[in-house]
């Protein structure tokens, strides 16, 4: 054995018995969760993530590669969620933020998705200015997605669920429309008056309530003078007090439209099974949207002992589409990513999704439509969450609550 050799095996045996040993493992790809925690919705957009990223870490992770997750509570604030994306793109190095179900959040995030050129999907928010700030200006907000369907499209949802049901089988002629005031129901109610008179609805009368309101028979009062056959809804930062006091006082009118907080069987506890009749638009249920559907709700009601509400399908499938997009680009390169987010075309727990190009108004946002997907209306019914609209993943037939008139 040459001298040099000699010399090798000796570093090497040093090195060996009294270095310490290197773990050698793939680095993690790190993703940020923003999102208001101790909400119904909230929670859900937490605990989609954790259980899409489980899944894939567990058969072996993105070639290879662990997802990491980090999670910021944002109480809420703007102020808050602009923290916590700073924070995720400089300590922790993420390659994308995910999450947050207030429009107000979304907004203020987009202009730090762009100077930070980092992606940001909000799976939560409704407000079409998301996407349009992106169609407006492509170069610098193409890091903003909207993996949710917009307002616009929410209205759109329950117009032709109001039309095929409400009209056509029931009857029904008249409508109040009430929303909290928020950014997101501005589109919403500006759709609703719009849609709901082609459905052969005539809009009796209409109001925006503060978010912060307590005492709702002053509304509801004013709502039963104009004798509406339908109390048409736009509710997601409230909506658990107002269901209260409607069971509770038996007004007449059935409440449809949306009540985002519905959407889990934890508004079914809170409410004391208050929220028996009522019937919301929602991303997702425990039916046969796709085959993948009802495997992921049993999945999350075993892991978190719950329902996931709307935010859970979204941010689930969110994770997901962005996976096979760093797969597809084999890179976690922001520009490449951009792309292939853009050439998504993925079936997922709510449906299949793409995206819309940036010629379209709602650029980067999800495509809606029977090719795609429009969402569902759900009804409470005798302590069950059961799929009423569209017909193909129907799990029951609209009931009318006994003081509701028929």
């Amino acid at each position: 054995m040459s001298v040099f050799k000699k010399m090798a095996l000796i570093v090497a045996v040093f090195a060996f018995v009294f270095l310490p040993r290197l773990v050698f493992a793939a680095e993690p790809i790190n993703i940020g969760i923003i999102a208001e925690q101790g909400t119904l919705v909230g929670d859900s957009i937490v605990n989609g993530a954790k259980l899409a990223a489980d899944q894939i870490n567990a058969k072996g992770g993105i070639d290879g590669r662990p997802i990491k997750l980090f999670i910021y509570d944002d109480h809420m604030r703007a102020t808050d969620a602009v923290q916590a994306f700073q924070r995720a793109v400089y300590d922790h190095h993420v390659v994308a933020v995910i999450g947050s179900w207030i429009s107000e959040v979304a907004l203020a995030l987009e202009p730090w998705a762009a100077r930070l050129h980092t992606i940001y999907i909000t799976t939560g928010a409704a407000d079409p200015k998301i996407t349009q700030v992106v169609h407006n200006n492509y170069n610098m907000y193409k890091y903003v997605f909207q993996l949710k369907y917009n307002a616009t499209e929410m209205a759109q949802t329950v117009c032709n669920f109001i039309r095929d049901d409400l009209v056509k089988q029931y009857g029904y002629k008249t409508a109040f429309v009430a929303s909290e005031n928020a950014a997101w129901t501005e589109p919403l109610d500006a759709e609703y008056l719009k849609c709901l008179p082609q459905t052969g609805i005539k809009v009796v009368g209409h109001m925006r309530f503060a978010p912060n309101t307590t005492d709702f028979t002053p509304i509801f009062t004013d709502i039963k003078s104009k004798n509406p056959d339908l109390l048409v809804t736009g509710w997601a930062h409230t909506g658990l007090q107002q269901t209260v006091q409607w069971h509770e006082a038996k007004y007449p009118f059935l409440i449809v439209g949306i009540n985002a907080q519905a959407s889990t069987s934890d508004f079914w506890k809170k409410s004391n099974g208050a929220t028996e009749g009522i019937i919301s638009q929602a991303e997702g249920s425990p039916a046969p949207i796709t085959p993948k559907t009802i495997p992921f709700v049993k999945e999350y009601e075993k892991v978190f002992g719950i329902t996931p509400a709307y935010g859970g399908y979204t941010t689930y499938d969110a994770i997901y589409v962005l996976a096979q997009a760093i797969k597809r680009a084999k890179s976690t390169n922001t520009d490449a990513l951009i792309k292939a987010l853009e050439a998504t075309n993925y079936i997922g727990v709510m449906g299949h999704i793409e995206f819309y190009g940036k010629e379209s108004p709602y650029a980067h946002g999800i495509k809606y439509g029977p090719s795609y997907a429009t969402g569902v209306m759900l009804q409470w019914q005798h302590g069950k969450l059961e799929t009423v609209w569209p017909p193909h993943a129907a799990t029951a037939k609209v009931i009318i609550p006994s003081f509701v008139k028929k």
